[in-house]
């Protein structure tokens, strides 16, 4: 039997409660796949509802990922989870590193490096 893709105000409700209650279904972080299997809804469904004009559901989605935007950051900093995982995930929030290779000399202004290569024949 195909599942229901009418947005109730039950399945709203639902929705809101994990948003704020995610870890009470033993999740570390909320997610949309997580809150797909708690309200036994598919991902293309759920955002087909964030779609409707005055649903609400968008804002649920929107407090989703900054929550786990703000689970990610508090417990990376803490070590609570695996680092790799943890930056991971926070690009997709447009968290990424950055390291600058440009050597600085007099002035600021880049180094200048000349290399020379030399062949000798064997």
């Amino acid at each position: 039997m195909a599942r229901s893709s009418e947005l109730t105000d039950e399945i709203i409700q639902e929705a809101k409660n994990y948003a704020i209650n995610f870890a009470d279904h033993g999740h570390a972080i909320p997610s949309v796949v997580g809150l797909c299997s708690v309200i036994n809804r598919s991902r293309s469904t759920i955002y087909r509802w964030a779609e409707i004009e005055g649903g609400g559901f968008r804002d649920i989605l929107d407090e989703i990922n900054e929550r786990q935007e703000l689970e990610l950051l508090n417990k990376g900093l803490r070590d609570d989870f695996n680092s790799n995982i943890t930056k991971l995930v926070l690009g997709k929030h447009g968290y990424h590193d950055k390291s600058d290779s440009t050597l600085s000399g007099p002035g600021g202004k880049p180094v200048e490096v000349e290399s020379t290569i030399t062949f000798v024949g064997v």
